[in-house]
């Protein structure tokens, strides 16, 4: 098995892939962030909308209510463009994600991907009549496809050729085509549109006059004007024809977003960064209505085929349909004659309610519980080793929150976190995921006293969690992992509840690779989307943890699983274990030429009571038996041990031979770095994070025998 993977993982020396997952609930029914795009459906009389959260989603409209029906997820970052085809069957989606999907639109499952693209697909367009889309986005490119060779694919079949049309010079926002197919316009952060014709490919001409980027486009049904919006918080109208903008339109005071035309091309209804929803006529454009005012900036609308309404989304997760009954009679004046800018309604006819989204958040100092804040202003704990939430916190100052729960240790990073779809993505990537060795107290006082190993490493619990299901994770020697630890005192690593320090670099802490493994102490949630993706580049696969045993998903997982997880995950090696090197020397004479100082190597681990039974065992003992004048580490200073026939034994029977217990000797000896005194129970690297100024050289500790 291991030399397959090696042979399917050949390309993969060139590329770095991380493992990522996402805290969520099992059905998210509503938005969670900003929605980009809507479809609707007037014959199944269905809403598809299209959000930053990364979902699809598909409402039911009926009798002024808004049903869920389903929440379609394949996407792994904002899905920014959708479009309905094939008389409702299909939809297409372009998301961030780089990839362009197929989906059933009745049944709600991704029927194909594309990956054609290289960066961030922002944009859509469809030619109705003739069952084309074209596809634009960050990568500079535009792609046309034939919707019916697309909805042909399959998992065996799977290679389409497309035509691309190539020459702008900068990102992609906005992309338009008539019914017919027979024209194709662009706009782009060049600030300016390009007319092509898609049966050759070829570029018609450039229409300038923006001065900000073409955010969204509208084509009349024959391809002879255009109508463009802008973030210069202008609407233009072109005529192909004469190569020119015949009219602007300057009725809002930012940017423009989003605009749709009505069927005979008469109206249009626009809005953006303003919140203002106008509808202005193309015959009289100096008399723009407003329809209504939304409480953020609009992303999206769409307009129903019969002009009754208007489906509105924003940056925030609610979307709100706005009846647009009487609009045609609507002028609104004032006392004097004059028109006033009154909105249409007031209130929506239907909102269809989003979530919060994740907008800050604290990873604590235990590097296992996040603190999150919402867009509402409410907290929440996370644990990321059990992908869950813990606690709801309500109204929190997350700072303050953070601080309240923060303890005194140190844990090195071993993930990363981004909200970009408004909830927690977690990432590990192969330099830091294996960095985080936790001892089995610490685990110990988490979990209430139910941890029986010695140390664990946080990355590799995470990994075999989320491929438990998958049949090549070797998970099926707990018996003989758990007697090796009850038994010897050890882990499959060596390393033993107590750790040990060694002289002159040798430690007592092993590391040995093995076959050994467990299954896993955590389970997460089965519907948690477990992603591999090129490190800042585009998925490679995604799934839910539960679906790993499956057919498709073994043969994909072998694929794309890198070697640094199919090493822990599959062969149950051990990750490299983490050793400190310190120097240890009698307090107050760090400064001295003359001090004798001893370096040392143990696990990062070791507890500062551990250095003490060191000091005592090598030291203070060592110096109490030897006779008087032979002893090496004497010292006169009061604070180290007496060698002036002054034998103090740390026993009230005066015997040298006694072992002292750990309470006695920390009773006797005291422990600092610097000038700040220990605490016993810190660990060694806990103390070179907190309390060592350089932390690209050995730790120094000083050792203080107390008066008696």
């Amino acid at each position: 098995m291991a030399n397959m993977h090696n042979k399917l993982n050949g390309t993969q020396a060139k590329r770095r892939v991380q493992v990522s997952f996402v805290i969520r609930d099992e059905e998210e029914r509503r938005h969670r962030a900003g929605v980009n795009a809507l479809q609707y459906d007037p014959v199944y009389h269905r809403l598809y909308s299209a959000g930053r959260d990364s979902f699809i989603r598909i409402w039911s409209i009926r009798n002024n209510r808004a049903h869920w029906i389903q929440t379609m997820e394949h996407h792994t970052d904002w899905v920014n463009d959708i479009v309905l085809c094939c008389g409702g069957r299909n939809l297409i989606s372009a998301s961030s994600d780089t990839t362009v999907k197929v989906w059933n639109a009745q049944k709600g499952f991704c029927m194909s991907t594309l990956r054609t693209h290289k960066d961030y697909v922002k944009t859509l367009a469809y030619a109705k009549e003739k069952e084309h889309v074209a596809s634009a986005g960050f990568d500079r490119a535009i792609f046309l496809w034939d919707v019916n060779t697309l909805t042909a694919l399959t998992a065996s079949n799977n290679t389409v050729t497309t035509s691309s049309l190539t020459g702008n010079k900068d990102s992609i926002y906005s992309v338009a085509m008539n019914p017919a197919g027979t024209v194709i316009v662009s706009g782009s952060t060049e600030n300016l549109l390009r007319v092509w014709d898609p049966r050759s490919c070829q570029k018609l001409m450039k229409l300038k006059g923006h001065t900000e980027n073409v955010r969204s486009i509208v084509l009349n049904r024959d391809g002879t004007q255009c109508l463009s919006a802008s973030s210069d918080g202008t609407i233009r109208l072109w005529s192909l024809g004469q190569q020119q903008c015949v009219q602007t339109f300057r009725n809002h005071t930012e940017g423009v977003w989003t605009i749709q035309a009505n069927e005979a091309f008469t109206n249009v209804y626009s809005a953006g960064r303003d919140r203002k929803v106008l509808r202005t006529s193309l015959k009289d454009p100096d008399s723009p209505i407003l329809i209504c005012e939304e409480a953020a900036p609009v992303l999206r609308l769409e307009l129903v085929p019969d002009e009754s309404s208007l489906w509105v989304s924003t940056t925030n997760s609610d979307i709100r349909n706005w009846s647009l009954r009487g609009i045609d009679s609507w002028k609104p004046v004032d006392v004097d004659g004059a028109p006033v800018a009154v909105p249409l309604v007031s209130t929506p006819d239907l909102v269809i309610p989003g979530a919060p989204s994740i907008k800050q958040y604290r990873v604590l100092n235990d590097k296992r519980f996040i603190l999150t804040k919402d867009t509402d202003g409410n907290g929440a704990l996370w644990d990321v080793l059990t992908g869950r939430k813990v606690d709801n916190l309500g109204q929190i100052d997350l700072e303050e929150e953070a601080k309240r729960r923060n303890k005194l240790m140190f844990v090195p990073n071993w993930f990363t976190v981004d909200v970009t779809t408004a909830m927690l993505s977690i990432h590990l990537d192969e330099h830091d995921a294996l960095a985080s060795w936790i001892s089995g107290r610490d685990m110990d006082a988490i979990e209430g006293g139910n941890f029986r190993w010695p140390t664990v490493n946080y990355g590799k619990m995470m990994l075999e969690s989320l491929l438990e299901f998958w049949p090549s994770a070797s998970c099926n020697q707990t018996t003989q992992y758990e007697q090796n630890v009850l038994e010897n005192g050890t882990g499959s690593n060596g390393t033993s509840a107590a750790g040990g320090l060694a002289v002159n670099g040798v430690s007592g802490d092993g590391n040995s690779n093995h076959s050994l493994s467990r299954r896993p102490y955590f389970h997460i949630p089965e519907h948690t989307p477990v992603i591999f993706s090129e490190v800042n580049g585009r998925t490679l696969f995604r799934m839910h943890a539960r679906d790993a045993g499956g057919e498709i998903e073994n043969i994909l997982l072998k694929e794309n699983v890198p070697q640094w997880v199919h090493d822990v995950v599959v062969d149950g090696k051990e990750a490299p274990f983490n050793k400190m090197t310190f120097c240890l020397v009698q307090f107050g004479l760090v400064q001295s030429r003359e001090a004798r100082r001893e370096r040392l190597s143990a696990s990062e681990l070791i507890q500062i009571r551990k250095v003490v039974e060191h000091v005592y065992d090598r030291i203070i003992r060592p110096a109490m038996q030897a006779p008087a004048g032979d002893n090496p580490r004497s010292s006169n200073s009061s604070s180290g041990p007496s060698s002036q026939g002054d034998k103090r034994s740390p026993t009230p029977q005066n015997n040298s031979d006694y072992q002292p217990t750990v309470e006695e000797l920390e009773e006797m000896i005291d422990m600092y770095c610097g000038e700040q005194k220990l605490d016993p129970g810190l660990d060694l690297r806990t103390v070179k994070y907190y309390h060592w100024r350089n932390q690209n050289t050995d730790l120094v500790l000083q050792y203080k025998m107390k008066r008696h």
